[in-house]
C-alpha cells in the first residue's frame, strides 16, 4: 500500500499529466489560429525541473529522519498547497485555450487582464513556486525544496518571465522570431 505522502505525489503526477494533455490540445488550437511559439529551448529544462521535483520528493521522503512536520507547520504547508492549486486552476481557467506550458502568442489577441491577471503578473508561476516549496517540505524533503526553488528561480527569472514580458509588451524589436531566446 502507498503511504499518504506518496499518494499525494501520485495525485500531483496525475495533475501534471492532465496539464500536459490540456497544453497539447491548446497548443494545437492556438497554432491553427496563427499562433507563434517562442522559447522552445526552455521546455526540456521545465520538464526536467518538474520531474525532478516529484522524483526528489518521492526518494528524499524515504530517507532516514524524514517525516511529517509538526501539526502547525503541516497545516500551513497544506493551506499553501491548496492556495497554490486554486491559483493555478484559476489561471488556467481564465486563460482557457490560451493556457499552455509553452509560450505561444496569437496575433491580434490581447494579453489576459481579467481574473488573477488583474492583480498578479504571472499567477501560474507564483502557484508553481509555492507548490515547489510546500510539497517537498510536507515530508521533510528539504534538499528537494531548496534545489527546486533555486532552479525554478533561475529558469523563471532568468529566461521565462523576461521572454513573456518582452512578448506581452509587444517589444519584438531586433527581428525576434519564434524559437529565439531558446536558452
Amino acid at each position: 500500500m502507498v503511504d499518504p505522502y506518496r499518494a499525494l505525489l501520485l495525485l500531483y503526477v496525475a495533475q501534471r499529466l492532465f496539464e500536459v494533455f490540456w497544453s497539447l490540445r491548446n497548443r494545437k488550437r492556438v497554432l491553427a489560429r496563427g499562433g507563434e511559439e517562442y522559447g522552445r529551448g526552455q521546455i526540456p529544462w521545465m520538464v526536467a525541473l518538474h520531474l525532478g521535483l516529484l522524483v526528489g520528493c518521492w526518494f528524499e521522503a524515504g530517507l532516514p529522519g524524514r517525516s511529517w512536520p509538526p501539526p502547525a507547520l503541516f497545516a500551513l504547508l497544506m493551506i499553501t498547497l491548496l492556495l497554490a492549486n486554486v491559483l493555478r486552476a484559476w489561471t488556467m481557467l481564465a486563460l482557457g485555450d490560451r493556457w499552455n506550458v509553452r509560450v505561444i502568442i496569437e496575433p491580434g489577441r490581447p494579453p489576459a487582464r481579467k481574473s488573477p491577471f488583474h492583480r498578479l503578473r504571472h499567477p501560474n508561476y507564483l502557484g508553481v513556486t509555492l507548490e515547489g516549496v510546500a510539497l517537498p517540505l510536507l515530508h521533510g524533503a528539504w534538499a528537494t525544496a531548496t534545489l527546486f526553488t533555486l532552479a525554478n528561480a533561475v529558469l523563471l527569472l532568468g529566461f521565462r518571465i523576461p521572454l513573456e514580458n518582452t512578448l506581452l509588451h509587444g517589444n519584438l524589436t531586433g527581428g525576434m522570431r519564434p524559437g529565439d531566446h531558446d536558452s
